[in-house]
């Protein structure tokens, strides 16, 4: 069953004439009315809409922090060893997901910088 938005409570701005001129909405309504339309409007869910292209640049050459990188390392490092306590090993799970993510994101940047190329052309 499809999902439908109920419209948000709304609060007009009125000219002394009686003229709307204006609408006032929460801000999280607001967020929810814009990512439904950036979603409705995207050819793509993969797309990032709405991230300019400098911006797609930078997320499509992301790393993992040096200090989170070097932590990773580290605790790859032991655990071949096998020394690890279970706390380790719950950090060592948390950076690889990290790295997964960012590299989700990295894939969703560079995607999005070439789908924009394409149009462009």
């Amino acid at each position: 069953m499809e999902e439908t938005l109920a419209p948000p409570p709304v609060k007009y701005i009125v000219e002394e004439d009686g003229q709307r001129t204006g609408v006032v909405i929460e801000w999280e309504d607001y967020q929810t009315l814009q990512a439904t339309f950036l979603t409705a409007s995207s050819p793509d869910p993969d797309l990032l809409v709405g991230v300019s292209e400098p911006e797609l640049q930078v997320l499509a050459e992301g790393i993992l922090s040096s200090r989170h990188q070097e932590r990773l390392n580290e605790l790859l490092q032991r655990n071949r060893e096998g020394g690890l306590s279970s706390g380790e090993e719950h950090e060592m799970d948390l950076l690889l997901e990290r790295v997964d993510l960012m590299n989700t994101l990295k894939a969703r940047a560079t995607y999005t910088l070439q789908w924009l190329r394409e149009t462009k052309e």
